[in-house]
């Protein structure tokens, strides 16, 4: 995987679809900054020990403009002292380790090294590592809750791409098929219903994909655009007897 080219962003951006990764990424920056407070504190909300330094005074609004979008982040308040994310000092950007984490966690579960390396860049280096594998479980089922929601009402259009990224598996680096599926509902919202990867990009694996999202509740299916891929075709008219068209941008 190139962190440079971010494929991930490359996809979410062509699709349409801004909120997805802009609202993953606030979770995420969210769930970092109260791990990071509650290690300043000494103790976690409501818990109670004579580790804690001070008590928690609720949030303050604050925006960060990223190339995800603008990020709408609730900065933790203290009673007594300041607390302020490094991160958001001018000139200091986090994006690409964040990205990093978003898109591992999308592939196969984030590790704690990716969010780690985010917590460093960030400037949190107070955060224990029983904080960071919480962090990874909380980041992952972020994700999963959002790649899993249910679909509900027609969806007239659907519109699938895919891209090849980079990825550890047993020891080796090998290639894998990164499928994202948007579709446009009656009243002509876009979203991104489906985000996938498989080894290729055969019927077989189309075929999967496809059924996981009506399964999910997609319905109403009248036009897909994709790429000319014949394994995709089919896997169209297999599942869900649409009419297919080549993508043309």
């Amino acid at each position: 995987m190139t962190d440079d080219r971010l494929p991930l962003v490359e996809l979410a951006a062509k699709s349409g679809d801004p909120d997805f990764l802009r609202a993953i990424a606030e979770s995420v920056l969210q769930l970092i900054m109260e791990a990071d407070v509650d290690g300043l504190i000494g103790a976690g909300r409501y818990e109670r020990g004579e580790s804690r330094q001070t008590w928690r005074n609720g949030y303050r609004d604050r925006s960060l403009d990223t190339r995800l979008g603008t990020l709408n982040l609730k900065i933790p308040k203290m009673r007594t002292g300041a607390y302020f994310p490094g991160f958001l000092e001018p000139r200091k950007t986090v994006e690409k380790a964040l990205v990093a984490v978003i898109q591992e966690a999308w592939i196969n579960g984030v590790s704690t090294r990716k969010v780690d390396e985010l917590v460093q860049a960030m400037g949190m280096t107070g955060i224990s590592k029983s904080s960071v594998s919480k962090l990874c479980k909380d980041i992952d089922e972020r994700v999963n809750a959002f790649l899993k929601r249910p679909l509900s009402g027609d969806w007239p259009y659907l519109w699938l791409d895919a891209t090849y990224l980079k990825m550890r598996e047993g020891g080796r680096i090998v290639s894998v098929a990164a499928i994202i599926a948007v579709a446009v509902d009656t009243d002509g919202k876009r979203e991104i219903v489906g985000l996938h990867i498989g080894p290729s990009e055969a019927e077989p694996f189309w075929t999967s994909f496809l059924r996981d999202l009506v399964r999910r509740g997609l319905t109403g299916v009248k036009l897909v655009i994709s790429d000319a891929h014949e394994g995709l075709k089919a896997a169209i008219v297999r599942v869900l007897g649409a009419t297919w068209q080549r993508c043309r941008v």
